[in-house]
Order: structure tokens, then C-alpha cells, then sequence
């Protein structure tokens, strides 16, 4: 095992005034055992971030080290890092036994190990009565276990996971979630996870990247990220449904920008004035959504507090000890 270290890295494609860069200066570091998620939306940098740690990209500048080692110049195969791709990635003529041991194979380790490397992360898995199936015969859970299970007998410093669940369906996903994170106490190897999903980084992080546009907004527990966005990108990005953010509502001070999150909303005869457009009932809790002028506003309730009806005008307050401030010019989160 090893930590994971970013310093001022940065990332273009081509070269001079013409160039595009695409990640702006990251520095981070990873402790040695840790489970990191780098979060973002589409073309934010996630992958091509994760993809320089493997090797796969070029760094344009900065650096990257895995331990005590600068890694900027290794091929791929002398990192030390074991990956697992969204598409398994894995050969369907071989047996999930032989998919698992190849990369040992090529390495020319001892088959005795072998068969003991690929057993005991079988084990691990619940793959042990599988090995002699081909992937075609697996599901998609399973066929992913057999990549993470491949990954895993490398006994690699790092693993590093790109959008390992995207393939599956919703069940498949919350399941295999389980099994990453029991993976992880089992083993506790560094570990970096992208994922666009914010459930997905909240659920299985011990810490955060949120990603925004090549910039890394901010770093920190699903808790702090949650609790304390450093931008208003990061409060719009985390947490389902966003944190609303009001500009114009009375009581929102001039310049700056007033986060609430949707469940420290409450209706109180003494808050704005909002004209209910919709609601969604979901069980226990139901969404209300309606305007504070001319700007969208979310509220969270449970089943006691009722549902007005569609049409209705109420009066919503928010928490005095929930409120977030952010700068209306930078985004940036004002304490």
C-alpha cells in the first residue's frame, strides 16, 4: 500500500497559444489506505485524472507520486497499480479463472501462487464456484467482481476504479456498492473511484474530489462536502434534490448568494411567500416545488406537514443555523 500524491498538475492537449487545457493544477493527497471518490459531471477531468495516475495520459506538468516514487515518466506497468474498467474488460474466451490470473501469468509468477492468489480473492468475492464458467455465462455483477477480483490478485499499491457500476442496473448497483466498500476494510489498498454519480462518491468516499471543469473544487469528507460546500457548484452538485440558491429573495445580501438546503425548509406563516408549482410525493417525504419571486425554490417534508395543492401560495422559513452564504462573483463559499 502506498499514499497518492498530486502536486500542481495540469493537463493540455496540443501545444502553444492554441492549446486546450483540461485539468488546472490539482494537488491532493491521498493517505495511504484510503478510499477516494472523484466526483463530477461529464468532461469535468475525472477520468483523464485518474487515467495520468495509470500511465495512460501524459502529465503536462506536476507531478504525481504513489509512495516515495515520482510516477510521471513510469510506463503503466511499473506503477504498481492494479485497474478496473466500466466495460469488465475481460478476454470471453478464457475462463473467469484464467481472466483473473493473466496478468500474474505474463508476470511469470509461480502457478502455485497463482492458484492461491486467485483463490483467496475468489473467496473474497464469492467467486469460487464460478472460476471455471466464461464471462459470457455471468451476470453483470458477477462479471464485474471477476474484474475487481482480478485487479485484486495483483496486490497492486493502488486500485483505481473507472465508473466500475455504470453498466449496471439500479439493484445491481446498490449491491455491488456493498461489496466494494467490505472490500476495502478487508484489504485497505489505496483506492481511487470516479464516478458522475454523487450517490455513488457519498456512499462509498471516505473522502471527496469534486471536480468542476478541471478545477478541483473542493476535498473533503461526504460530510464536509455536504455540510460546507467551498462553491456554489459543489452545493448545486451534491445532494439530491440541489440546495437551492436565491439571489434576489428578501433577506439575501447584496453581492452574495443564499444556500438552503431542501429539508431545512419548513412552512411557517413567518418565511417567503412561494406559489406551489409542483409536488411529488415519494413515500414517507414529498418535494415541494414552487418560486420566491421569480427564482425556483425546493422545499423537503415529511408526511406530517402535508402537501398543499398545486396552485397554492404558502409561506416557507429556513433553519437560521442551516443558511450558507456564497460570493455572487467567484461562487466561492463566504464564512
Amino acid at each position: 500500500m502506498a499514499a497518492l500524491s498530486f502536486r500542481n498538475v495540469i493537463k493540455r492537449y496540443g501545444k502553444g497559444p492554441k492549446a486546450n487545457q483540461v485539468i488546472h493544477g490539482v494537488s491532493a493527497e491521498v493517505k495511504d489506505g484510503e478510499f477516494v471518490v472523484i466526483v463530477g459531471p461529464s468532461g469535468c477531468g475525472k477520468s483523464t485524472l485518474l487515467r495520468m495516475v495509470a500511465g495512460l495520459e501524459e502529465i503536462s506538468a506536476g507531478e504525481i507520486a504513489i509512495g516515495a516514487r515520482v510516477v510521471n515518466d513510469l510506463e503503466p506497468a511499473q506503477r504498481d497499480i492494479a485497474m478496473v474498467f466500466q466495460n469488465y474488460a475481460l478476454y470471453p474466451h478464457m475462463s473467469n479463472f484464467d481472466n483473473m490470473a493473466y496478468g500474474l501469468k505474463i508476470a511469470k509468477v509461480p502457478k502455485e501462487e497463482i492458484r492461491a492468489r486467485v483463490d483467496k480473492a475468489a473467496k473474497i468475492l464469492e467467486l469460487g464456484h464460478l472460476l471455471e464458467r466464461k464471462p459470457r455465462e455471468l451476470s453483470g455483477g458477477q462479471r464485474q467482481r471477476v474484474a475487481m477480483g482480478r485487479a485484486i490478485v495483483r496486490q497492486p499499491q493502488v486500485f483505481l476504479f473507472d465508473e466500475p457500476l455504470s453498466n449496471l442496473d439500479a439493484k445491481l448497483r446498490a449491491q455491488t456498492r456493498l461489496e466494494i466498500q467490505k472490500l476495502h476494510r478487508e484489504l485497505g489498498i489505496t483506492s481511487l473511484f470516479v464516478t458522475h454519480d454523487q450517490v455513488e462518491a457519498m456512499t462509498l468516499a471516505q473522502r471527496i474530489i469534486v471536480m468542476n471543469a478541471g478545477v478541483m473544487d473542493q476535498f473533503g469528507t461526504p460530510e464536509e462536502v455536504y455540510n460546507r460546500p467551498a462553491t456554489t457548484f459543489v452545493a448545486s452538485f451534491i445532494g439530491s434534490p440541489p440546495m437551492n440558491l436565491l439571489r434576489n429573495a428578501p433577506g439575501v445580501r447584496p453581492g452574495q448568494i443564499l444556500g438552503i438546503r431542501p429539508e431545512h425548509l419548513t412552512l411557517d406563516d413567518s418565511g417567503w411567500s412561494v406559489n406551489v408549482e409542483q409536488v411529488e410525493l415519494l413515500g414517507a417525504e414529498r418535494l415541494i416545488y414552487g418560486r420566491v419571486g421569480d427564482e425556483q425554490i425546493i422545499m423537503r417534508a415529511d408526511e406530517s406537514q402535508g402537501a398543499p395543492a398545486v396552485g397554492a401560495t404558502v409561506r416557507m422559513a429556513a433553519r437560521p443555523d442551516r443558511l450558507h452564504w456564497f460570493d455572487a462573483g467567484s461562487g466561492k463559499r463566504v464564512e
